[in-house]
């Protein structure tokens, strides 16, 4: 499936034709380098990497180096493989312009990390009780786990306290709201994964 690396720029709003303001979210998406081209008899399978954003090249592996000088292009900071991409070469630019508005996308992007939290933030646990007959700290606890001398183990997947958030995620079927290609500017429907400023994957 065709696609392009972008960044989270932030979210804002807009009027549909209706008058009904539309929570969106701006990204910008491209322009992307070709820095590989993968092909069925080398590689394996069909694809094509594109690169996207700038790093120093001090701050870039020999080995990466090579790789962007091959295909003429200063570093760039995130790489990724996109499928069914036609006509592309070493070195070819790809804009946000392969994208139309009105048309649904799916966004990958890592969500925010919020550390370690408990049930109620995490799992939207309700709590033990209210706070009276003796209970002074089991407001927020997640109560029993179902284990006793059967099974003798807590089962794998038990929704319990731990880390939130940091993972990799996809947004589908988003709207494509607006392209505004002279600015390589993506307006989608709603909310993407991650913070301002992360890196995202968009693909038809």
């Amino acid at each position: 499936m065709p696609g392009i690396i972008g960044r989270k720029i932030g979210m804002t709003s807009i009027y549909s034709a209706e008058g009904k303001a539309l929570p969106c979210t701006m990204i910008e998406a491209g322009p992307c380098v070709v820095t590989q081209v993968k092909t069925q008899d080398r590689d394996g399978y069909e694809a094509v990497q594109l690169g996207f954003g700038s790093k120093k090249e001090k701050n870039t592996p020999n080995a990466l180096q090579g790789h962007f000088k091959k295909a003429k292009t200063s570093p760039k900071s995130a790489l990724a493989e996109f499928s069914n991409f036609e006509d592309l070469n070493l070195g070819d630019t790809v804009n946000v312009e392969i994208f139309s508005e009105g048309e649904f996308v799916d966004i990958a992007g890592t969500s925010k990390g919020k550390g370690f939290q408990g049930v109620v933030k995490r799992h939207n646990f309700a709590g033990v009780g209210q706070a009276t007959h003796g209970q002074h700290n089991r407001l927020r606890a997640p109560g029993s786990i179902g284990a006793a001398s059967y099974p003798a183990k807590v089962f794998k997947g038990m929704r319990m306290a731990g880390q939130m958030g940091n993972k990799r995620v996809t947004a589908e079927n988003l709207q494509v709201l607006k392209v505004i290609a002279d600015k390589n500017i993506l307006i989608v429907k709603g909310s993407v994964p991650g913070a301002n400023g992360s890196t995202l994957t968009i693909v038809k």
